[in-house]
């Protein structure tokens, strides 16, 4: 076969390519380097960081703040309480509100204009922080596992998307399919809609799994045992009390815990964000294709 000759790009289309791309490495470098430079930064001697001497690589290593850190007793129970609620939380997010968007995407679901309209007022509408406590409290969670999971695991927000993308995605001809050859709605949706919905999953899955990541405030409010609380509100009391500590003292001493306190902030933010971007690599594939939900419609 001949190949067909491409048509020559005008000097006005390569100046405008030029732009585009350069504009594109101009907006990743500006993402991308502040991460860069915490994780450097981490392992940096504080001196350096503080006279502003490292910008791309270390200029003397130090893994100070992160031995700082480590010293903490309870930083790997802390760890393992925040991997414990990421992961429980995420699959009990997942096993409510996937269910509750695919009934609401069912057009002979009964009340099916109403039960959505009670669903997006409480996205706009909250019974506030001292009645939330009193139901949690009442129900006898305050101050066990359960209160980082089980309370906020319904998300309007999540349901509407995953909604949205049972409505746009999955044909009713499938459906009709299903019941001739004998399938019920249980069966239906377990062995023809999630394997169909792996997009969907993984964005909120995602979404809820970053969320409880870097969730603190809840455990604040909730939990009191510190051998139940997440890293995020270890880290914060942490570097709570160093700032406390530096408001007490003056001179070198002061200096030095300001130096101090800077490498475990850094430190901090580099242990408490690689568990998620490793993860997000996996995901990536059907993150892109799930951002686009409800973006087209048939």
């Amino acid at each position: 076969m001949l190949k067909k000759n491409k048509k020559p790009t005008s000097t006005g289309e390569k100046i405008f390519n030029l732009a585009i791309y350069g504009l594109s490495i101009l907006l990743i470098l500006v993402i991308v380097y502040p991460l860069w430079f915490v994780i450097i930064a981490s392992f940096s001697n504080p001196q350096d960081v503080a006279s502003g001497a490292v910008w791309f690589w270390p200029k003397s290593w130090s893994l100070q703040g992160y031995e700082v850190l480590f010293k903490q007793p309870l930083l790997w129970r802390s760890y393992f309480n925040t991997i414990f609620y990421t992961v429980a939380g995420t699959l009990f997010g997942l096993l409510v509100n996937i269910p509750v968007g695919y009934a609401l995407s069912r057009k002979d679901l009964f009340g099916r204009k109403w039960i959505n309209i009670l669903y997006v007022i409480p996205m706009f509408v909250t019974g506030g922080l001292i009645p939330i406590y009193l139901v949690t409290k009442n129900f006898g969670l305050l101050n066990t596992i359960w209160v980082m999971i089980v309370p906020f695991a319904v998300s309007p927000y999540n349901i509407i998307v995953a909604r949205t993308f049972f409505d746009n995605s999955l044909p009713e001809g499938l459906w009709e399919s299903a019941q001739i050859d004998g399938s019920g709605t249980i069966r239906y949706f377990f062995q023809i809609v999630l394997p169909l919905s792996k997009a969907i999953l993984a964005v909120i899955g995602l979404w809820t799994a970053v969320g409880i990541w870097n969730s603190w405030f809840n455990a604040l409010i909730y939990l009191s045992d510190p051998n139940l609380q997440p890293l995020q509100l270890l880290l914060r009391q942490l570097l709570i009390m160093n700032q406390t500590l530096q408001t007490q003292t003056t001179g070198a001493l002061a200096s030095q815990l300001a130096q101090t306190s800077q490498m475990m902030q850094y430190a901090a933010i580099v242990i408490s964000t690689v568990p998620i971007m490793l993860v997000y690599p996996f995901l990536q594939k059907y993150f892109n294709q799930g951002v686009m939900v409800g973006a087209i419609k048939e």
